[in-house]
């Protein structure tokens, strides 16, 4: 073991001075109070400052997130690390229900049938349990498939009555259509929270709910 070390620390401690490492080596940057306190949390999650300058929120993404949260929408994650990521001492208050279909065997029935991938049949499946007969589209957290994110956006684009999600978070992670899939959602109308590139994954995204939620508290 290192001398010299003070490794056993406080959780709140250790929170407060990585925040405070992070606002230092960031710099300078163009985020307001409340974005910034998104983009630190993902990069606090990721100790990776590109972040800092690749992250992309459309105009009212985090007040139509924070809204959502108050008012008790469902949340939906692409996979059980999103899900298990996601605070839900932060969502106490509010009775948020997080659902993730992804392990589900109606899933796993569905994509075999349709030769399709399970991220693809969760986002179908979540649709025809959840939303159906809802005006509630919910918060939808994308970490990991590039295919979950492409397949909301189509649903969108194709079913004019299924319900809005109140908020995008699209970071899925990967080489093949992650990029890609991201830059569809920025050029979308719908409020999101994405990044460009490569980088994103479940603990990132889910970071973000994380932060919504403490301004939600706030």
């Amino acid at each position: 073991m290192q001398e010299n070390t003070d490794w056993n620390l406080q959780p709140k401690f250790i929170e407060n001075k990585s925040f405070s490492i992070i606002a230092d080596e960031a710099g300078s940057h163009n985020w307001n109070d409340k974005e910034w306190s998104i983009v630190q949390r993902m990069v606090h999650t990721s100790a990776d400052f590109d972040y800092v300058s690749d992250t992309l929120m459309s105009p009212g993404a985090i007040e139509a997130g924070v809204e959502a949260i108050r008012s008790g929408c469902s949340i939906v994650t692409d996979t059980k690390m999103a899900l298990c990521g996601i605070s839900a001492a932060r969502l106490h208050n509010y009775g948020n229900r997080l659902i993730c279909l992804i392990s589900d065997e109606r899933t796993q029935r569905r994509a075999r049938e349709t030769g399709t991938t399970r991220a693809l049949a969760a986002v179908d499946l979540v649709y025809d349990l959840f939303f159906r007969n809802s005006d509630n589209g919910g918060i939808w957290v994308v970490g990991n498939a590039p295919t979950a994110l492409f397949r909301l956006m189509e649903k969108m684009e194709t079913e004019p009555d299924w319900p809005r999600p109140r908020l995008i978070v699209g970071l899925p992670v990967g080489f093949v259509n992650a990029s890609e899939s991201k830059e569809a959602l920025a050029g979308t109308n719908h409020n999101f929270i994405t990044n460009r590139g490569r980088k994103g994954g479940s603990n990132v995204a889910a970071s973000v709910i994380n932060a919504l939620a403490e301004l939600a508290n706030a």
